[in-house]
């Protein structure tokens, strides 16, 4: 029998943890739970590797096909945010998601919380100065463990990049909240820490790895 601390059973681990993040890369799945349970399957091993896992061979396998590249478009991504959340200002944003860990790939998209009690009044804030709104409407998502119900809305930038902005509550505004995948706290950028990135190192990353 293989011991569980065996270089075969890290082996093993690092190959779902590809498989899933490679599943995860080419759209094949959504979600980090069902990208692991199906690459599982897809190896014939009941080996389960942690979100972070799969995290670092997603980020490796998004540098190892997209390169310089790669980088180029985080800095437009993060500008782009910045123009966005300056529409939003008074909401208070910030920017969370790849783009602000830096740790984009050909798929991802920019990810802002805002917080506000009337959805309909950032929609407009958003419609009045041209931003084309694709997707909008209540769903609900998991947030520590726990079920919440939050306001969504999918806009599509005149780069053609798309941003995701998920309206909050305000009283959960500055609430710590635990990241799912990496394990650490969600802090994120706010407009004047976005803009000091982008003015000392604008590739910067917030990964704990």
């Amino acid at each position: 029998m293989v011991a569980l601390d065996s270089s075969a059973n890290i082996e093993l681990r690092r190959r779902v943890a590809r498989e899933a993040a490679h599943l995860l890369y080419i759209g094949a799945e959504k979600e980090y739970k069902q990208a692991k349970r199906r690459a599982a399957e897809n190896l014939g091993v009941n080996i389960f590797p942690s979100n972070l896992e799969v995290a670092v061979e997603l980020d490796k396998i998004a540098e190892e096909n997209e390169g310089a590249t790669r980088q180029e478009r985080l800095v437009q991504m993060r500008r782009e945010a910045l123009r966005l959340m300056k529409i939003l200002e008074k909401y208070s944003p910030v920017l969370v998601g790849s783009v602000w860990r830096g740790t984009i790939h050909h798929k991802s998209d920019i990810d802002i919380n805002v917080y506000h009690d009337q959805p309909e009044e950032v929609l407009t804030a958003l419609e009045q100065v041209g931003i084309q709104i694709v997707e909008k409407g209540w769903i609900t998502m998991t947030k520590g463990g726990e079920w919440q119900r939050v306001y969504r809305t999918l806009v599509r930038l005149q780069s053609n990049e798309e941003a995701e902005i998920i309206i909050r509550n305000p009283a959960e505004y500055g609430v710590k909240e635990k990241c799912e995948v990496y394990g650490d706290i969600i802090s994120g950028l706010t407009i004047h820490e976005l803009e000091k990135v982008l003015s000392k190192n604008p590739t910067q990353r917030f990964v704990p790895f």
